[in-house]
Protein backbone atom coordinates (compact mmCIF):
# COMPACT_ATOMS: atom_id res chain seq x y z
CA UNK A 1 0.00 0.00 0.00
CA UNK A 2 2.93 2.14 1.02
CA UNK A 3 5.07 1.95 -2.09
CA UNK A 4 1.57 2.28 -4.27
CA UNK A 5 1.39 5.72 -3.10
CA UNK A 6 4.63 6.75 -3.91
CA UNK A 7 3.23 6.28 -7.34
CA UNK A 8 5.17 9.16 -9.64
CA UNK A 9 3.49 11.97 -11.03
CA UNK A 10 3.65 13.38 -14.73
CA UNK A 11 5.45 16.46 -14.92
CA UNK A 12 2.12 18.51 -15.77
CA UNK A 13 0.17 16.33 -12.79
CA UNK A 14 3.43 17.67 -11.06
CA UNK A 15 2.73 21.42 -11.54
CA UNK A 16 -0.60 21.22 -10.80
CA UNK A 17 -0.12 19.45 -7.48
CA UNK A 18 2.56 21.53 -6.52
CA UNK A 19 0.60 25.35 -7.24
CA UNK A 20 -2.47 23.57 -4.56
CA UNK A 21 -0.03 22.21 -2.39
CA UNK A 22 1.86 25.30 -1.49
CA UNK A 23 -1.39 27.56 -2.20
CA UNK A 24 -4.49 25.52 -1.53
CA UNK A 25 -6.75 26.30 -1.77
CA UNK A 26 -6.97 27.72 -4.63
CA UNK A 27 -9.47 28.27 -8.01
CA UNK A 28 -8.93 26.42 -11.05
CA UNK A 29 -9.11 29.61 -12.55
CA UNK A 30 -6.46 30.67 -10.51
CA UNK A 31 -4.37 27.33 -11.58
CA UNK A 32 -5.07 27.04 -15.25
CA UNK A 33 -4.17 31.22 -15.28
CA UNK A 34 -0.41 30.33 -13.69
CA UNK A 35 0.21 27.42 -15.56
CA UNK A 36 -1.32 28.88 -18.35
CA UNK A 37 -3.75 25.43 -19.11
CA UNK A 38 -7.18 25.31 -21.02
CA UNK A 39 -9.97 24.35 -18.82
CA UNK A 40 -9.91 21.37 -20.72
CA UNK A 41 -6.87 20.74 -19.70
CA UNK A 42 -6.93 21.39 -16.44
CA UNK A 43 -9.87 18.80 -15.91
CA UNK A 44 -7.76 16.05 -17.34
CA UNK A 45 -4.65 16.34 -14.97
CA UNK A 46 -6.98 17.14 -11.61
CA UNK A 47 -9.32 13.85 -12.10
CA UNK A 48 -6.78 11.37 -11.45
CA UNK A 49 -5.55 12.97 -8.82
CA UNK A 50 -9.04 13.74 -7.36
CA UNK A 51 -9.75 9.65 -7.98
CA UNK A 52 -6.17 9.22 -6.02
CA UNK A 53 -7.10 10.99 -3.28
CA UNK A 54 -4.49 13.70 -3.28
CA UNK A 55 -6.66 16.29 -4.16
CA UNK A 56 -10.49 17.44 -3.11
CA UNK A 57 -12.93 19.77 -4.63
CA UNK A 58 -13.74 22.75 -1.58
CA UNK A 59 -17.11 23.71 -1.19
CA UNK A 60 -17.70 26.57 -3.64
CA UNK A 61 -18.09 29.96 -2.05
CA UNK A 62 -21.08 31.06 -0.72
CA UNK A 63 -20.61 34.21 -3.46
CA UNK A 64 -19.76 31.75 -6.56
CA UNK A 65 -23.25 30.28 -6.34
CA UNK A 66 -25.33 32.80 -6.35
CA UNK A 67 -23.47 33.50 -10.07
CA UNK A 68 -24.87 31.73 -13.14
CA UNK A 69 -23.72 28.79 -14.22
CA UNK A 70 -21.39 26.22 -12.60
CA UNK A 71 -20.27 27.31 -9.21
CA UNK A 72 -16.34 27.58 -9.29
CA UNK A 73 -14.63 24.61 -6.46
CA UNK A 74 -11.27 25.70 -5.08
CA UNK A 75 -9.28 22.71 -5.15
CA UNK A 76 -6.88 21.73 -2.48
CA UNK A 77 -4.63 19.41 -0.98
CA UNK A 78 -5.86 15.89 1.24
CA UNK A 79 -3.93 16.22 3.91
CA UNK A 80 -4.42 13.47 5.73
CA UNK A 81 -4.10 11.15 2.20
CA UNK A 82 -0.18 10.78 3.20
CA UNK A 83 1.81 10.93 6.08
CA UNK A 84 5.53 11.53 6.16
CA UNK A 85 8.51 11.03 8.75
CA UNK A 86 10.89 13.58 9.54
CA UNK A 87 14.30 13.40 11.36
CA UNK A 88 16.55 15.48 12.92
CA UNK A 89 20.17 14.15 14.38
CA UNK A 90 21.97 16.23 17.19
CA UNK A 91 25.44 15.39 18.60
CA UNK A 92 23.18 13.16 21.49
CA UNK A 93 19.65 12.69 20.42
CA UNK A 94 17.48 11.92 17.54
CA UNK A 95 14.24 13.64 17.16
CA UNK A 96 11.60 12.79 14.89
CA UNK A 97 7.99 14.02 13.57
CA UNK A 98 5.42 13.06 11.60
CA UNK A 99 3.46 15.55 9.58
CA UNK A 100 0.32 15.74 6.71
CA UNK A 101 1.18 16.56 3.51
CA UNK A 102 0.69 20.19 4.30
CA UNK A 103 3.79 19.38 6.69
CA UNK A 104 1.29 20.35 9.60
CA UNK A 105 3.40 17.98 12.77
CA UNK A 106 0.55 15.56 14.06
CA UNK A 107 2.87 13.34 16.16
CA UNK A 108 7.38 13.85 17.65
CA UNK A 109 9.23 11.74 19.64
CA UNK A 110 13.18 12.26 21.05
CA UNK A 111 15.46 9.76 22.12
CA UNK A 112 19.09 9.88 23.10
CA UNK A 113 21.72 8.20 21.74
CA UNK A 114 23.80 6.31 22.99
CA UNK A 115 26.24 5.94 20.27
CA UNK A 116 26.83 8.46 17.35
CA UNK A 117 27.57 5.09 15.31
CA UNK A 118 25.83 4.86 12.40
CA UNK A 119 24.36 1.31 12.75
CA UNK A 120 22.61 2.63 15.83
CA UNK A 121 21.29 5.81 14.56
CA UNK A 122 19.25 4.02 11.74
CA UNK A 123 18.47 1.20 14.23
CA UNK A 124 16.63 4.06 16.46
CA UNK A 125 14.82 5.50 13.03
CA UNK A 126 13.87 2.59 12.28
CA UNK A 127 12.54 1.94 15.79
CA UNK A 128 10.98 5.11 15.46
CA UNK A 129 9.20 4.67 12.49
CA UNK A 130 7.57 1.38 12.87
CA UNK A 131 5.74 3.41 15.91
CA UNK A 132 4.95 6.25 13.84
CA UNK A 133 3.55 3.37 11.16
CA UNK A 134 1.80 1.79 13.82
CA UNK A 135 -0.56 5.19 14.34
CA UNK A 136 -0.06 6.54 10.56
CA UNK A 137 -0.52 3.43 7.99
CA UNK A 138 -0.46 6.04 5.12
CA UNK A 139 3.15 6.92 6.07
CA UNK A 140 4.63 7.44 2.68
CA UNK A 141 8.18 8.47 2.92
CA UNK A 142 11.25 9.35 5.68
CA UNK A 143 13.24 12.61 5.51
CA UNK A 144 16.50 13.05 7.67
CA UNK A 145 18.36 16.17 8.60
CA UNK A 146 21.97 16.08 9.55
CA UNK A 147 24.70 18.89 10.08
CA UNK A 148 26.95 18.11 7.34
CA UNK A 149 27.94 17.53 3.60
CA UNK A 150 25.48 15.16 1.75
CA UNK A 151 27.54 13.91 -1.46
CA UNK A 152 24.96 12.17 -3.98
CA UNK A 153 21.19 11.28 -3.63
CA UNK A 154 21.21 10.18 0.74
CA UNK A 155 24.50 7.91 -0.72
CA UNK A 156 27.02 9.61 1.53
CA UNK A 157 26.62 11.77 4.62
CA UNK A 158 30.06 13.06 5.77
CA UNK A 159 29.50 14.72 9.31
CA UNK A 160 32.08 16.10 11.82
CA UNK A 161 30.17 16.30 14.90
CA UNK A 162 28.92 13.26 14.41
CA UNK A 163 32.71 11.60 13.25
CA UNK A 164 31.13 10.24 10.19
CA UNK A 165 32.75 10.04 6.72
CA UNK A 166 31.06 8.17 3.61
CA UNK A 167 28.32 6.90 5.78
CA UNK A 168 25.37 5.41 2.98
CA UNK A 169 22.98 6.47 5.40
CA UNK A 170 20.08 6.83 3.81
CA UNK A 171 20.28 3.64 1.98
CA UNK A 172 21.06 1.66 5.39
CA UNK A 173 17.54 3.02 6.46
CA UNK A 174 15.52 2.64 3.57
CA UNK A 175 16.44 -1.08 3.75
CA UNK A 176 15.74 -1.25 7.35
CA UNK A 177 12.15 0.60 6.50
CA UNK A 178 11.08 -0.04 3.04
CA UNK A 179 9.99 3.21 2.65
CA UNK A 180 11.49 6.05 0.63
CA UNK A 181 14.59 7.83 2.37
CA UNK A 182 15.72 10.97 1.45
CA UNK A 183 18.98 12.54 3.28
CA UNK A 184 20.05 16.44 3.57
CA UNK A 185 22.17 18.90 5.54
CA UNK A 186 19.66 20.35 7.87
CA UNK A 187 19.83 23.87 7.15
CA UNK A 188 19.15 23.31 3.51
CA UNK A 189 15.77 20.84 4.55
CA UNK A 190 14.60 23.77 6.76
CA UNK A 191 15.33 26.10 4.01
CA UNK A 192 12.87 24.24 1.51
CA UNK A 193 10.03 23.86 4.24
CA UNK A 194 10.46 27.27 4.08
CA UNK A 195 10.00 27.97 0.72
CA UNK A 196 7.09 25.75 0.37
CA UNK A 197 5.14 26.34 3.31
CA UNK A 198 6.57 28.99 5.68
CA UNK A 199 8.48 32.40 5.72
CA UNK A 200 9.48 32.24 2.20
CA UNK A 201 6.43 30.69 1.03
CA UNK A 202 5.69 32.29 -2.54
CA UNK A 203 8.72 34.91 -2.74
CA UNK A 204 11.27 34.84 -5.38
CA UNK A 205 14.13 35.32 -3.78
CA UNK A 206 14.11 34.50 -0.11
CA UNK A 207 17.46 33.78 2.30
CA UNK A 208 17.70 32.16 5.82
CA UNK A 209 20.14 32.51 8.21
CA UNK A 210 20.71 29.93 11.50
CA UNK A 211 22.55 30.83 14.47
CA UNK A 212 22.73 28.23 17.48
CA UNK A 213 24.97 25.15 17.85
CA UNK A 214 26.61 26.55 14.37
CA UNK A 215 26.00 28.92 11.21
CA UNK A 216 23.56 28.14 8.63
CA UNK A 217 22.79 29.93 5.13
CA UNK A 218 20.92 29.32 2.33
CA UNK A 219 19.23 30.91 -0.31
CA UNK A 220 15.95 30.57 -2.68
CA UNK A 221 16.48 32.34 -5.68
CA UNK A 222 13.84 31.54 -8.51
CA UNK A 223 11.72 29.25 -6.39
CA UNK A 224 14.98 27.01 -6.18
CA UNK A 225 17.25 26.54 -3.52
CA UNK A 226 20.99 27.62 -4.88
CA UNK A 227 23.55 24.90 -4.50
CA UNK A 228 27.18 24.82 -3.90
CA UNK A 229 30.23 22.80 -3.50
CA UNK A 230 31.00 23.96 0.01
CA UNK A 231 27.43 23.05 1.30
CA UNK A 232 27.30 21.73 4.88
CA UNK A 233 31.10 23.20 5.38
CA UNK A 234 30.41 25.52 7.73
CA UNK A 235 31.18 28.96 6.27
CA UNK A 236 30.74 30.48 9.25
CA UNK A 237 34.21 29.64 10.57
CA UNK A 238 35.49 31.37 7.29
CA UNK A 239 32.65 34.26 7.26
CA UNK A 240 34.84 37.36 9.04
CA UNK A 241 32.70 40.06 10.27
CA UNK A 242 35.93 41.74 11.92
CA UNK A 243 39.12 40.63 11.76
CA UNK A 244 39.89 42.14 15.25
CA UNK A 245 37.07 40.36 17.11
CA UNK A 246 37.32 37.54 19.60
CA UNK A 247 39.39 34.20 19.14
CA UNK A 248 37.73 31.22 20.14
CA UNK A 249 38.02 27.44 19.90
CA UNK A 250 36.05 27.25 16.64
CA UNK A 251 36.19 29.73 13.89
CA UNK A 252 38.37 31.58 12.90
CA UNK A 253 39.28 35.32 14.53
CA UNK A 254 36.42 37.39 14.21
CA UNK A 255 34.46 35.19 12.59
CA UNK A 256 30.70 34.58 12.11
CA UNK A 257 31.37 31.40 14.11
CA UNK A 258 33.58 33.01 16.61
CA UNK A 259 30.94 36.08 17.21
CA UNK A 260 27.75 34.34 17.17
CA UNK A 261 27.07 31.04 17.86
CA UNK A 262 25.76 29.68 21.29
CA UNK A 263 29.10 27.41 22.25
CA UNK A 264 31.11 30.84 21.15
CA UNK A 265 29.42 33.09 23.26
CA UNK A 266 29.52 30.93 26.42
CA UNK A 267 33.20 30.72 25.83
CA UNK A 268 33.37 34.38 25.89
CA UNK A 269 31.61 35.07 29.10
CA UNK A 270 33.12 32.26 30.79
CA UNK A 271 36.98 33.25 29.81
CA UNK A 272 35.67 36.80 30.71
CA UNK A 273 34.24 35.93 34.08
CA UNK A 274 35.89 32.24 35.12
CA UNK A 275 31.54 30.91 35.45
CA UNK A 276 29.89 28.77 33.12
CA UNK A 277 26.33 29.89 32.20
CA UNK A 278 23.63 28.60 29.75
CA UNK A 279 23.09 31.11 27.15
CA UNK A 280 19.72 31.73 28.28
CA UNK A 281 21.42 33.37 31.11
CA UNK A 282 23.72 35.15 29.45
CA UNK A 283 20.78 36.67 27.82
CA UNK A 284 19.25 37.33 31.27
CA UNK A 285 22.40 38.94 32.80
CA UNK A 286 23.00 41.43 29.75
CA UNK A 287 19.53 42.40 29.51
CA UNK A 288 20.09 43.37 33.37
CA UNK A 289 23.33 45.19 32.55
CA UNK A 290 25.82 42.81 33.95
CA UNK A 291 28.90 44.07 32.10
CA UNK A 292 30.37 40.68 30.90
CA UNK A 293 27.51 39.47 29.49
CA UNK A 294 26.37 42.93 28.28
CA UNK A 295 29.52 43.34 26.21
CA UNK A 296 29.64 40.13 24.43
CA UNK A 297 26.20 40.01 23.60
CA UNK A 298 26.40 43.27 22.46
CA UNK A 299 29.30 42.43 19.93
CA UNK A 300 27.09 39.56 18.99
CA UNK A 301 24.21 41.93 17.83
CA UNK A 302 26.79 44.42 16.02
CA UNK A 303 28.00 40.87 14.24
CA UNK A 304 24.42 39.44 13.54
CA UNK A 305 23.58 43.21 11.81
CA UNK A 306 26.50 43.01 9.55
CA UNK A 307 25.98 39.60 8.49
CA UNK A 308 22.13 40.44 7.55
CA UNK A 309 23.04 43.92 5.73
CA UNK A 310 25.45 41.62 4.00
CA UNK A 311 23.14 39.16 3.17
CA UNK A 312 20.50 42.24 1.58
CA UNK A 313 23.63 43.71 -0.05
CA UNK A 314 24.71 40.80 -2.30
CA UNK A 315 21.98 38.23 -2.71
CA UNK A 316 18.96 41.57 -2.46
CA UNK A 317 16.63 39.13 -1.00
CA UNK A 318 12.51 40.07 -0.22
CA UNK A 319 12.76 38.42 2.75
CA UNK A 320 15.55 37.31 5.63
CA UNK A 321 14.53 34.70 8.13
CA UNK A 322 16.55 34.49 11.24
CA UNK A 323 15.93 30.91 12.51
CA UNK A 324 17.65 28.67 15.05
CA UNK A 325 17.94 28.31 18.88
CA UNK A 326 20.16 31.42 19.27
CA UNK A 327 18.22 33.98 17.91
CA UNK A 328 16.72 34.96 21.50
CA UNK A 329 19.21 37.55 20.89
CA UNK A 330 17.23 39.63 18.87
CA UNK A 331 15.05 39.76 21.76
CA UNK A 332 17.62 41.42 24.33
CA UNK A 333 19.87 43.47 21.36
CA UNK A 334 17.47 43.90 18.37
CA UNK A 335 17.86 47.51 18.64
CA UNK A 336 21.65 46.84 18.53
CA UNK A 337 21.07 44.17 15.29
CA UNK A 338 18.91 46.74 13.52
CA UNK A 339 21.81 49.82 14.22
CA UNK A 340 24.32 47.71 12.60
CA UNK A 341 21.76 46.69 9.77
CA UNK A 342 21.41 50.47 8.99
CA UNK A 343 24.85 51.23 8.72
CA UNK A 344 25.98 48.73 6.95
CA UNK A 345 23.62 49.45 3.91
CA UNK A 346 22.85 52.32 1.43
CA UNK A 347 19.74 54.44 2.89
CA UNK A 348 18.30 53.95 -0.91
CA UNK A 349 18.65 49.78 -1.22
CA UNK A 350 15.77 48.24 -1.86
CA UNK A 351 14.20 47.19 1.76
CA UNK A 352 13.64 43.92 2.75
CA UNK A 353 12.11 41.88 5.24
CA UNK A 354 13.82 41.04 8.26
CA UNK A 355 11.72 38.04 10.57
CA UNK A 356 12.42 35.79 13.47
CA UNK A 357 11.79 32.13 13.68
CA UNK A 358 12.93 30.77 17.09
CA UNK A 359 13.26 27.16 15.75
CA UNK A 360 13.29 23.89 17.89
CA UNK A 361 14.66 20.62 16.79
CA UNK A 362 11.02 19.70 15.78
CA UNK A 363 11.25 22.58 13.11
CA UNK A 364 14.44 20.98 12.06
CA UNK A 365 12.51 17.43 12.11
CA UNK A 366 9.64 18.99 10.07
CA UNK A 367 12.14 20.42 7.62
CA UNK A 368 13.31 16.57 6.70
CA UNK A 369 9.95 15.82 6.50
CA UNK A 370 9.24 18.43 4.09
CA UNK A 371 11.90 16.54 1.65
CA UNK A 372 10.04 13.46 1.94
CA UNK A 373 6.49 15.49 0.92
CA UNK A 374 9.26 17.24 -2.37
CA UNK A 375 10.16 13.80 -3.61
CA UNK A 376 6.30 12.01 -3.34
CA UNK A 377 5.66 15.83 -5.59
CA UNK A 378 8.78 16.31 -7.65
CA UNK A 379 9.76 12.62 -7.77
CA UNK A 380 13.65 11.11 -6.65
CA UNK A 381 16.42 13.16 -8.42
CA UNK A 382 18.97 11.84 -10.25
CA UNK A 383 22.54 11.31 -8.94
Amino acid sequence: MLAASWAPLSPAERAVAIEVLTHGPVSRTEIARKLSLSAGSLTRLTKPLIESGLLIEEPAPVSATTRQGRPSQPLDIVADSRYFAGFKVTADTLYGVVTTLKSDIVADRAVPLRTRDPEHVADLVQAMTTEFVAEFPRLAGIGVGIGGQIKGFSRAVASAFLDWQDVPFGDMVERRTGLPVVVENDVAALIESEAWFGAGRGLDRFAVLTIGAGIGYGLILGGQLVRAANDGRGIGRRWIINPNGPLTPDGARGSAVSLLTIPSIRYQVRAATGQDHTYEEILALAAAGDPPAARVVDEAARALGTVVAQIANFAMPQKILLAGEGVGLMDIAGAAVQSAILANRDPLADPFVLETKISDFNDWARGAAVLAIQILVLGRPKD
